[in-house]
């Protein structure tokens, strides 16, 4: 147990962001332990050649890799979150052991506000300075080619499936955004799979996704808005629209697979197979129920589940032309957000091609 960390990590207390930054901090933690470093000791130099050797680019040698085969440098958003996470640690430990306070004064800078950061604030027209992290990529990518489904992947899945369930899930994960944190932390009473639900949240069949932290899979939604029960009934959460297909796959493995195997969790996805079987499927086993039926479909590469939510954003966006369609579709955080990720022309699409023939001289 290191002591600085779980100060650190007690602020965040039954929430997602203290298991993501507890693994940021065991990578760190680990490779400032080899470097023979010390709050008292590491400086903001330390820190930057750390963020270095995890894969960010700084204008400095770094040393040996950290992170070597078969663990990959991070990405963009998580080395995004490693510089959230370190800056925090450090003020955190600097300013809770009274040590250290040229890395204190380091870290704790601030920048001039964009418009974006007077727009999201209260009272923004008054703020004259917001927050700064010296070891944050300034300018990250905001543009970017979402990885989406192989073409033809979704008949080829339903095809190479063992079970109703797993064809529950492909059918499920194909018509919606459902993130699959989402998906297996779904109970029973969050399907509202009839027109007029007494929810009111909406009028066609749908289902709420509700951030619990108490399933026994340890699945939990990525997005936590408020929910309630209202006299027996699931309100607000994220809502999510379902398609005729999705409530006949349901029934399907309801009056078949579940009815024989479950044992009274009220969740909906089961084991069906092993020691543990009736008890709740995790997120984990669904990732590889994914990969084993891609692998027998013939698929190219892995089939990842944040593959089907970003194969129907681009649709609804190619179909409505319309970021706000896709937006309130797939419970994105901004449609400008959709419009920067799936706004720009596919590589491969037909129009793309015809524009670029058209070009070079070569229409038919």
């Amino acid at each position: 147990m290191d002591e600085e960390a779980d100060c650190f990590l007690c602020q965040f207390e039954g929430s997602g962001t203290q298991r993501t930054y507890a693994y940021s901090l065991v990578d760190h933690l680990r490779w400032r332990i080899r470097e023979g470093l010390t709050t008292e000791t590491i400086t903001l130099l330390d820190v930057k050649r750390y963020m270095g050797a995890a894969g960010a680019k700084v204008a400095m040698p770094f040393g040996r890799p950290w992170r070597v085969p078969p663990q990959r440098p991070y990405g963009d958003s998580a080395l995004q979150v490693a510089a959230a996470c370190l800056k925090g640690f450090y003020l955190n430990a600097c300013v809770r052991s009274g040590v250290n306070d040229e890395l204190r004064g380091a870290l704790a800078v601030t920048r001039l506000p964009t418009k974006a950061d007077r727009s999201r604030a209260f009272l923004g027209h008054v703020k004259e300075a917001v927050p700064a992290n010296p070891l944050a990529r300034r300018n990250p990518p905001r543009r970017r080619h979402p990885k989406i489904l192989p073409d033809g992947a979704k008949p080829e899945l339903l095809a190479a499936v063992n079970t109703a369930r797993d064809a529950m899930v492909v059918r499920w994960l194909s018509d919606t955004s459902l993130r699959i944190g989402g998906l297996t932390g779904l109970h029973l009473v969050d399907l509202h799979l009839r027109d007029n639900a007494p929810c009111g949240d909406c009028k066609s069949p749908h289902l709420h996704v509700c951030h619990r932290w108490g399933n026994p899979n340890r699945a939990a939604a990525k997005i936590k808005p408020d929910w309630e029960i209202v006299d027996g009934v699931v309100t607000k959460g994220e809502v999510y629209r379902v398609s005729p297909a999705m409530i006949s796959s349901y029934f399907k493995y309801m009056t078949t697979e579940y009815a024989k195997y479950a044992t009274g969790h009220g969740m909906l996805l089961i084991q069906l197979a092993g020691p543990n079987v009736g008890q709740p499927w995790s997120a984990d086993a669904a990732r590889g129920m994914l990969k084993r039926t891609g692998r027998r479909a013939g698929l190219p590469g892995r089939i990842k589940p944040q593959a089907f939510r970003h194969q129907i954003t681009n649709d609804l966006l190619d179909i409505s032309k319309d970021p706000m369609v896709a937006k309130v579709a797939g419970n994105w955080s901004s449609a400008q957000m959709v419009d920067e990720v799936y706004g720009h022309p596919d590589l491969h699409s037909a129009e793309f091609t015809a524009a670029l023939q058209a070009v070079w001289g070569e229409e038919e």
